[in-house]
């Protein structure tokens, strides 16, 4: 298992974590069990949006004599009333869960409070001037949580949450079908059928600026919805026409900026150790690139997806890297300072390039790669 630093928060997630909808609903054994195969897999970054009391109470057996091993990403006003979840923003509300999932959990602390489901630019306005932000500043404050979280399916809202510097962690829906969706409040309209009525072209470009705002902010993502809830592994399903494998839609969504784990739903253990098995894979499993130029509606045409298929270039240059550094430069009026150090220790750059086009030649994508050098040499070289 590879482990990737989750933005400025100082932790290592993962690149697979797990959601925990698989074990909702489920008895104590069966909780043991699955958090045995993640601890096995080396899985250490576990979401648990789900309030459900027994759920909590299970994971925290579970998790004796092993804590340590595991960051939990739990959710604030996340509630569990009258027998069923609640979304909720009545303070009273959310701290009483989230003082019940310390004592379920059995812990004093927690790695990651985030603000739960968080669709709306009206939403996020009242909370970043309310009392659920200062109730999460002061978890963290306290030393409760160690980062404030934020999740959301909306790229409005998650944006301005990003840029107020007040989250540390976006947990955010990325496919490879809801990033050619513009954002919207109505989550359903992601998956209509009315949405992919018409061809679509390319990334939704507030999507690709919520992305790299958050490289640049070092906001660190974990990636829910991944295989759109299963649909995206069924070719009579999928908005794309054509069934991608689980290993596909995780190497897409680890391939976006700022992204550090993927939470694979699994409702099996078989599901999760399946994507567990990512891990070890081979690079032929889990390329995408030529899945996605095939697919009839869709088409991402002269636009990079850091898929690696460029490479080798004979001088050695990383020019996905470097593309991806150049379009993160280039959505900002100056360079930012994190994008330029981490384009400074590549041991091979732009300038290097001889524009013998053997890169655009392999790209499945017809991407204007020894243009994006040449750019590239340019701007950091300024």
């Amino acid at each position: 298992m590879d482990y990737r630093e989750l933005g400025r928060t100082g932790l290592y997630v993962s690149e697979i974590g797990s959601g925990c909808e698989g074990m909702v609903g489920k008895d104590e054994a069966f909780v043991r069990a699955y958090v045995d195969a993640l601890e096995e897999g080396g899985v250490n970054c576990i979401d648990l949006y789900a309030p459900n009391p027994d759920f909590r109470s299970y994971l925290g057996k579970a998790l004796e004599g092993r804590r340590e091993k595991f960051i939990l990403q739990a959710h604030l006003c996340s509630v569990w009333k009258d027998g069923q979840y609640k979304r909720s923003r009545n303070m009273d509300e959310v701290r009483a869960g989230f003082e019940d999932e310390l004592r379920r959990l059995g812990c004093d602390t927690l790695e990651i409070g985030m603000i739960h489901y968080v669709d709306s630019l009206a939403d996020w306005d009242e909370i970043a001037g309310g009392d659920v932000l200062k109730y999460a500043e002061s978890l963290k404050k306290q030393g409760i949580i160690r980062a404030v979280g934020l999740s959301s399916h909306n790229p409005e809202a998650a944006l301005a949450a990003v840029r107020s510097g007040a989250v540390d962690v976006l947990m955010f829906s990325v496919n490879p079908c809801y990033d050619l969706q513009p954002g919207n409040e109505n989550i359903e309209l992601l998956w209509a059928d009315e949405s992919y009525e018409k061809p679509l072209l390319n990334m939704d470009p507030e999507r690709q600026e919520l992305y790299e705002t958050c490289q640049e902010k070092r906001v660190g993502i974990t990636v829910m919805k991944a295989f759109g809830g299963g649909d995206l592994l069924d070719a009579s399903l999928s908005p794309a026409g054509v069934a991608l494998s689980p290993y596909q839609c995780i190497r897409y969504a680890l391939d976006r900026p700022a992204v550090a784990s993927v939470l694979a739903g699994a409702h099996t253990l078989e599901e999760l150790k399946k994507s567990i098995g990512y891990a070890s894979a081979s690079e032929e499993e889990k390329d995408y690139a030529e899945a996605f130029a095939a697919m009839p509606k869709i088409s991402w045409k002269g636009h990079c997806m850091y898929c690696g298929h460029c490479a080798p270039c004979p001088k050695g240059i990383d020019v996905a890297a470097v593309t991806k550094f150049l379009n993160l430069a280039e959505a900002k009026s100056s360079v930012p300072e994190t994008v330029r150090e981490h384009y400074a220790v590549l041991p091979h750059k732009a300038g290097e390039c001889i524009a013998c086009g053997a890169c655009e030649k392999r790209c499945p994508f017809e991407v204007p790669a020894v243009e994006n050098m040449r750019r590239a040499a340019e701007l950091f070289r300024s």
